[in-house]
């Protein structure tokens, strides 16, 4: 039998030999390998131990968690009908072997005779937590069922993670499938130069005359900000907003309407099976905020601070529109557009301003020098590059203060099509101590969508950019940086899901300070620094239309909540109507009925964000705070920096959150930091 390059389990992956045959055979023999070594651990339930039941439990896991973060990653940026068949046949896999495990209950009886026997008080800190959360998980995972409910459970888990990926899938050729191209110039005008070239790039590659706007990121938003053909932004917004529904150009080809509603009635019959009222009540077991009224509260309580704010800068930019063009009647597609001459005549600055001052080397360069003074480490290139998924992506590692390798990351920066939108964190290597005693090193992926170099210029960011590529870097430290060793509480792992931002948000204060920005920016031809008289600008700049800003996240909040909470699909009440209802209550701006941007909502429908999306908000409370004890003292205040890493980076998910952060703080949070941050407090 040929080698599989996804059974290599002692090292970096083999990412540019796995091909989508690899993937079933792989695991197939792991979980294989698995299911034995399970099916042995259950005969020693009753007289379980840390040493000879979890702790080999924890070993094949680590196992097969490695391989599916390799194969989860590939099918995220390298899409194929190949991969995509490979990975939904390997998905129901994988899940029925996770419902499997959850629902063993003699391996559950394992973990309750450690808690009983008296063993438990006696293991550190790190193993305590990773018992008490494997018995609470085992519960949420339906291993107290009986019968047919029990069944029910593993075929909802099934179906749920099925829909999940069908969702994305949708999401991606809905994105990929639509484009808008021009050949006469005339239609280009207001476009940057930088949006010009990457369009007139685009439909080189695809031997076509004139310029090629995709729906990505890099493509979409400057056309949506500076385009000045009002009937083209509306062009691109209706493509944008209806993608995967059941409207819009490509109405019905990839419609999520049917998943949607399946998933909704999927997980609240979920939570029924385990004696909740509704799925918000399951899904807070395990975060910070562990009752509904506790996030109803805080949703109500910033929407009622922050919407009178929301309603004057609508106010003012339909004044502006209306002074500048006469009689004309603003719209949701024009919103963008009049913000940015908003912005440009208020402030004198423009995003584009500042591209040229962010070349991506350059900024990357910057970027590990805050994360050197903040915390010691040192982030360099390897010296030894591993083998990549795309010629795109970079491989980095860090080194701890005693110049040892702590960790390392992949970084892939650049859209491009058959490559999911957005930008995030994930998992490729855990920090684990093995049985051996070795300790395995953290690996990290990091992947963002900006637009890619042209021509022979680097890519360029925006600032924009640098707080995106900051924010999925402070994750990645919260991975890298933990010193624990138990990999169900190391790094991002045990993390209550409302508290994991608090990293990342942390890190993008820094992206203001004239001190850091110093050490990120650099003129892509002459080096020069980003000029005192411009950073101004983009500082003065910073809380321009925040009012609308705040709403806008707050209306995703409240929607994502109300869905989860006793949402009732049977005829009575669509998505859209919860929808409308929720715009009606907490927006100040209507968009048009044929907007369909629960369809592209991939946080809560295909990610880990379900009844979960206030958490931004939540954790930006803590960030804002937690960044307050450098405004007192000093931006780069080695103690302050020291006492991060040590009281948030390192304890992974062995603390309570809100432990932490008081031992890091002084005090518990308070929502005046980040209101006052924002220009919204007074």
């Amino acid at each position: 039998m040929m080698e599989n390059p996804l059974l290599e389990l002692t090292g970096l992956p083999r990412f540019s030999e796995i091909k989508p045959h690899h993937v079933e055979p792989a695991l197939d023999a792991l979980l294989a390998e698995n299911r034995a070594q399970i099916k042995a651990l259950e005969s020693v339930s009753n007289q379980a131990n840390w040493n000879d039941f979890v702790a080999p439990l924890d070993h094949i896991e680590e196992r097969l968690d490695r391989l599916w973060a390799t194969v989860s990653h590939l099918n995220a940026v390298c899409d194929s009908e190949d991969l995509r068949r490979a990975y939904e046949a390997a998905l129901e896999k994988w899940t029925t072997y996770q419902t499997e495990v959850s629902q063993n209950r003699d391996l559950f009886a394992g973990f309750k005779r450690i808690e009983e026997s008296g063993e438990l008080d006696s293991l550190d800190l790190a193993k305590q937590k990773t018992v008490r959360n494997a018995i609470r998980d085992f519960r949420l995972g339906g291993v107290e069922l009986e019968g047919a409910a029990r069944q029910r459970f593993a075929d909802i888990a099934t179906e749920l993670a099925a829909l999940s990926n069908r969702f994305d899938q949708n999401l991606l050729d809905a994105t990929d499938g639509w484009h808008l191209d021009l050949t006469e110039e005339e239609d280009l005008e207001g476009l940057p130069e930088s949006s010009r070239a990457l369009a007139l790039q685009a439909a080189k590659l695809a031997g076509i005359e004139g310029w090629r706007f995709t729906l990505q990121a890099p493509a979409f938003i400057p056309f949506m900000m500076f385009s000045s053909r009002r009937e083209l932004r509306r062009k691109m917004y209706h493509a944008y907003t209806t993608r995967a529904s059941d409207c819009g150009p490509n109405a019905g080809q990839w419609d999520n309407s049917v998943v949607m509603d399946r998933i909704l009635e999927l997980r609240s019959e979920q939570a029924a099976l385990l004696g909740y009222d509704q799925y918000v009540d399951y899904a807070l077991v395990t975060r910070m905020a562990t009752t509904s009224s506790t996030v109803q509260n805080f949703l109500d309580d910033l929407v009622q601070r922050t919407r009178s704010y929301a309603r004057k800068d609508l106010e003012e930019l339909a004044k502006f529109a209306a002074q500048e063009e006469p009689n004309t009647k603003l719209e949701v597609w024009d919103l963008p557009y009049w913000s940015e001459r908003l912005r440009q005549s208020r402030y004198e600055f423009s995003q584009e301003e500042v591209r040229p001052f962010f070349p991506l080397p350059r900024v990357l360069e910057g970027m590990f020098e805050v994360a050197r003074k903040l915390f010691g480490i040192v982030v360099r290139s390897a010296t030894s590059p591993p083998q990549v998924w795309h010629p795109d992506a970079m491989f980095f590692e860090i080194l701890d203060d005693t110049e040892n390798v702590c960790a390392q990351f992949y970084l892939d920066v650049y859209a491009r099509a058959n490559k999911r939108g957005g930008a995030w964190m994930a998992d490729c290597i855990g920090r684990y101590r093995k049985p051996d005693g070795s300790l395995q090193t953290p690996v990290a992926l990091l992947t963002c969508n900006f637009a890619p170099p042209v021509d022979d210029k680097p890519s360029l960011l925006t600032h924009e950019d640098v707080l995106t590529l900051f924010h999925e870097f402070g994750h990645g430290l919260h991975h890298m940086l933990t010193k624990v060793d138990e990999p169900a509480v190391a790094g991002i792992n045990g993390v209550p899901w409302d508290a994991v931002e608090l990293p990342s948000q942390f890190l993008e204060n820094w992206c203001w300070e004239s001190a850091a920005l110093d050490l990120v920016s650099g003129h892509f031809e002459s080096t020069e620094r980003l000029p005192a008289e411009l950073l101004q600008k983009l500082r003065d700049a910073r809380n321009f239309q925040s009012g609308l800003q705040m709403v806008r996240q707050l209306e995703f909040s409240v929607f994502d909540f109300r869905l989860h909470s006793n949402f009732e699909n049977e005829g009575k009440q669509s998505i859209q109507d919860v929808l409308d209802e929720v715009r009606r209550d907490v927006a100040v701006v209507q968009p048009p009925s044929f907007n369909r941007f629960q369809h592209s909502f991939s946080h809560i429908f295909a990610g880990g964000y379900a009844a979960g999306y206030y958490s931004y908000k939540w954790a930006e409370v803590l960030s804002a705070d937690a960044f307050g004890r450098f405004e007192e003292q000093g931006l780069f205040d080695r103690d302050s920096g020291r006492a991060f890493l040590t009281e948030i980076l390192e304890q992974g998910g062995v603390r309570d959150p809100l432990a932490m952060f008081v031992a890091f703080r002084g005090r518990k949070p308070s929502v005046d930091t980040l209101l006052r941050h924002l220009g919204l407090a007074g």
